[in-house]
């Protein structure tokens, strides 16, 4: 029997990177995957490739800033599942500047679809896994989340709250069964990161797939184990 066999999960910003390889992996192992995105072509690209694994798919387009977009996803999910088992807080948007250049645009585009985004879409599903009493969410949190780097003010800053989000939740959702785990990559060879930062050679940075292989060690532990917090770092970078 494969390890996740029977569940039901949503992955945001699966259309590509590190979303795509969680998604792939878990249905590897037996899970239905509802893939969510803005972006179409994507979302239906990775469903495809979810399906041939033999597990469901839904390719759901919707912004994860938008409640009324995040409602119609969860709702979308539902009713094709029935329940929601885990939920993997992957979306997320990267404006890199020096700080005196960034505009209260790209600080209110950051926020909204990395920290408004995880929170919109973890409350709506938790509200299922409350009555379930169990569940999953994992936030990809990214190692800005831990340290401060240079021009990115607008990422790190919504990377360290989304990690409040996590420590938080999981003291509200722990008596009711549901588990949050939040997940730090450091550099991630993604389009994300192309686009960010073109100047970088990411010839040595960590594939999408090291990211999915902790995901499944999380979601194969055993009830009575929990790990809130996972840095992952490229092998050559200094230990924290």
């Amino acid at each position: 029997m494969k390890k996740l066999e029977g569940k039901k999960a949503i992955v945001t910003g699966g259309g590509r990177g590190i979303g795509r390889a969680i998604a792939l992996a878990m249905a590897e192992e037996g899970c239905d995957i509802a893939v969510v995105s803005r972006t179409r072509d994507e979302i239906e690209r990775t469903a495809n490739e979810v399906m041939m694994f033999g597990s469901q798919a839904l390719a759901i387009q919707a912004d994860v800033s938008d409640p009324l977009d995040v409602k119609y996803a969860v709702n979308e999910t539902i009713k094709a599942f029935g329940r929601i088992d885990v939920l993997v807080n992957n979306a997320g948007i990267a404006i890199f500047k020096p700080f005196l250049e960034l505009t209260l645009d790209d600080w209110d585009k950051t926020m909204a679809v990395n920290l408004s985004g995880a929170f919109l879409c973890a409350q709506e599903v938790a509200k299922y896994m409350v009555d379930q009493e169990s569940g999953t969410i994992i936030n990809i949190c990214s190692s800005a989340s831990k340290k401060a780097y240079p021009n990115q003010l607008a990422y790190v800053a919504s990377k360290h709250g989304m990690m409040g989000l996590s420590k938080t939740m999981s003291i509200d959702l722990q008596p009711y069964g549901v588990k949050v785990h939040a997940i730090c990559p450091g550099g991630v060879d993604t389009k994300l990161t192309a686009d960010a930062r073109p100047e970088v050679d990411r010839s040595d940075w960590m594939h999408p797939e090291d990211v999915a292989h902790v995901i499944m060690m999380l979601l194969t532990m055993h009830d009575r184990a929990t790990i809130d917090e996972i840095y992952i770092r490229r092998y050559d970078s200094s230990p924290m």
